[in-house]
């Protein structure tokens, strides 16, 4: 090995060694629900969805851009994807996605994706009018990312992921933006092996402004009318570290199976074990994947004393057509998520990959 790889392998090494400090103060149940954006924390991509979001360090193309940024790398040339969430199972919130990876150049990849999520038509209700009648909004919650990959060398890939978060009501709104970083190691005699680590959700605190802040007040005594304006607490994104491992089983040309594992260390929660199954069989003219996966948390089976619905089994499957000399995929993706009391939350989506 050359002194080139020596040092990206230390890079490797190193970069690993300082996203793991974060850690230190991950994991702490006392925080729970002390952060805001928490839809930051949902997947909103169907594949890696049904292996439990264990694909750490394996999952490749525009849904690493959730995952781990550094899977963005293995886009072959463009791929563009939309998926359809009904979230929380029959709440009536949808999470519409869609985005759209580009190779530019031998070693580099860009990306544009975004995530929206709506919470249907809700009555205006006031002090004066507390039954309402008077109209409606919609409450939104956005994220626009923008990533950027970069193959090192056969071993070693990066990204990084920028993201602006938005969220509003019908009178005030909280902008922010943050930052997710990732690497990928692959070894084995045919790739087989891969190691991941992302550090997600990093930015500067939130905060809600806008005309629901102020209020009039009326003094009878002199007749003035005068406004007051409160001020909105800050609050802080729901950062993590994700780590984890995976091994190709390659039976022979045309079945493989993926055995994932991943370790997520929350900063405002419980930490979280995930492991996630993928079948995939390729034949000339279509390639089928059938996914299972399962999130372990603290208090998984205690209903009363969990603190997120999104633990428990996942399941999925995909089915992609190859067409073209370039064996270029269209493909249609499924995910289920067994949230408990949510019942099922289904993603449905397709994907064009062009290679």
């Amino acid at each position: 090995m050359n002194n080139s790889m020596f040092k990206i392998r230390n890079a490797f090494i190193v970069g690993a060694a300082v996203l793991s400090s974060f850690a230190v103060n991950a994991g702490n149940e006392d925080r729970v629900g002390s952060a805001g954006a928490s839809h930051m924390l949902v997947n909103p991509w169907a594949r890696s969805t049904a292996i439990g979001n264990a694909g750490i360090s394996c999952v490749n193309g525009l849904e690493a851009s959730f995952i781990n940024i550094a899977g963005l790398a293995f886009t072959e040339r463009t791929q563009i994807k939309f998926n359809y969430t009904n979230w929380m199972g029959s709440a009536g919130i949808a999470l519409n996605s869609a985005g759209i990876s580009q190779r530019v150049s031998e070693s580099d990849v860009i990306a544009v994706s975004i995530q929206a999520m709506s919470f249907g038509d809700i009555p205006i209700t006031t002090v004066a009018n507390p039954e309402g009648n008077i109209g409606f909004f919609s409450p939104r919650a956005n994220i626009f990312n923008v990533g950027y990959a970069r193959t090192f060398s056969s071993s070693i890939y990066g990204g990084i992921n920028i993201k602006v978060i938005s969220e509003n009501i019908s009178n005030l709104r909280a902008t922010g933006m943050a930052i997710d970083a990732g690497i990928r190691y692959v070894t084995g005699e045919q790739d087989q092996i891969k190691f991941g680590i992302a550090l997600k959700n990093v930015g500067p605190v939130m905060r809600y402004k806008g005309d629901g802040l102020a209020n009039q007040i009326n003094y009878v005594s002199t007749g003035d009318i005068a406004t007051l304006e409160q001020r909105s607490a800050t609050y802080e994104l729901p950062s993590l570290l994700a780590i984890g491992g995976s091994y190709d089983f390659i039976i022979n040309e045309k079945h493989k199976v993926n055995l994932a594992l991943g370790f997520v260390a929350n900063s405002f929660s419980s930490d979280q074990y995930s492991l996630g199954l993928d079948y995939g069989f390729s034949a000339e003219k279509v390639a089928f994947n059938l996914r299972g996966g399962y999130v372990y948390e603290n208090n998984l089976w205690s209903p009363e004393n969990r603190s997120n619905a999104l633990i428990g089994p996942t399941a999925g499957f995909s089915v992609d057509a190859l067409v073209g000399e370039s064996k270029s995929a269209l493909g249609i993706e499924y995910a289920a998520r067994f949230a408990g009391v949510f019942g099922i939350i289904h993603t449905i989506g397709a994907t064009i990959d062009l290679k």
